[in-house]
């Protein structure tokens, strides 16, 4: 007579150590396998959930808010707010619109200002970097007083230098009388001066924190790059060109991307010091979008105006990814 019994001792053996082990440990190893993959794949989402309700509460939430905005009619001292589609779009592109000059106005003095500010806060800091990275006496200090600006609130800077710069009072026009030049520049009522007053302003007030991200670049460079340089016989400019620019190609990246959205976001230099002036020839694309929402509460027009420019960033962000790309040999 035939039977199929046979692998049931091994069976049971099997199912003997599973209870042994489990009568040892006090636990099911299935079950705590189970548990350690669950547990393995939670952990991360756990440890991000605050960073992701905040980000969707104050980020995503207001952006998705604000389109909402755009396409009606938004006054918030009203309690109608009809639906209007992309006319709010549309007036910023049709010179009939009343908000069309201004607008492009202020995105024309937003431009001047990244045009002249941009380069400027690209090259000073990377001399100064240069300089902190070396080595001489007092180093730390000079490393302070560049960055000690950088933590000024723009409240602060801004009033400082109304004064400083103020055409019958200011203490500039005083120091230029006593040297022999102008004593009268309006800085602060007149173009060009006002562009040069906002423009020297920022550079003063925001060098120190593109120097520090330079010098962090700096020093990550490996000396031994340098010395394989020297030994070929390159000297310092070739050194710098061929060795520190290529070694900071991540950096200068991220520092140009976050220049050029800090100077396209430029308003409390321009609302402080000029007011815009002379007329609104300094009033910026942020400027003249606050104005609209919070004076004239057009905040559908306001809200339009914000995500053109958002999207004049994004193109500006993708050129600036695409000329410090990776280029292959």
């Amino acid at each position: 007579m035939t039977t199929s019994a046979a692998p049931l001792p091994a069976a049971r053996g099997t199912d003997q150590r599973d209870d042994e082990q489990l009568s040892s440990t006090g636990s099911d190893p299935t079950a705590s396998r189970r548990s350690a993959t669950l547990s393995g794949g939670a952990a991360p989402w756990l440890f991000l959930t605050p960073y992701l309700v905040l980000f969707l509460a104050f980020v995503v939430g207001p952006a998705i808010y604000g389109f909402w905005i755009s396409l009606h009619d938004y006054d918030y001292t009203l309690p109608g707010k009809p639906f209007v589609g992309l006319d709010n779009y549309q007036k910023l592109f049709s010179s009939d619109s009343v908000t069309f000059e201004p607008f492009w106005m202020s995105m024309k003095a937003t431009g001047i200002f990244m045009l002249f500010s941009v380069p400027l806060l690209l090259v000073i800091p990377l001399l100064v970097a240069l300089v902190m990275n070396s080595r001489f006496r007092g180093r730390n200090l000079f490393r302070a007083i560049y960055f000690a600006p950088y933590v000024l609130g723009v409240a602060v800077v801004a009033v400082l230098w109304r004064f400083l710069l103020d055409a019958n009072i200011g203490l500039v026009n005083q120091l230029l009388g006593g040297l022999g030049l102008p004593d009268d520049t309006a800085w602060l009522t007149a173009t060009p001066a006002a562009w040069v007053a906002l423009v020297g302003v920022t550079v003063w007030w925001t060098l120190g924190f593109n120097a520090v991200i330079y010098l962090a670049g700096l020093q990550d460079i490996p000396a031994e790059l340098y010395e394989a340089a020297r030994v070929d016989g390159a000297n310092r400019s070739q050194s710098f060109r061929h060795v520190t620019l290529p070694g900071l190609r991540p950096v200068l990246a991220f520092v140009t991307m976050v220049t050029i959205i800090a100077s396209a976001n430029m308003f409390g230099q321009s609302y402080l010091m000029t007011r815009g002036a002379p007329g609104i020839e300094t009033k910026t694309a942020i400027y003249y979008i606050a104005d609209t929402g919070l004076k004239s509460f057009q905040m559908g027009d306001a809200a339009a105006m914000s995500y053109l420019l958002t999207v004049v960033l994004m193109l500006l962000s993708v050129a600036v990814f695409w000329l410090f790309r990776e280029r292959k040999a």
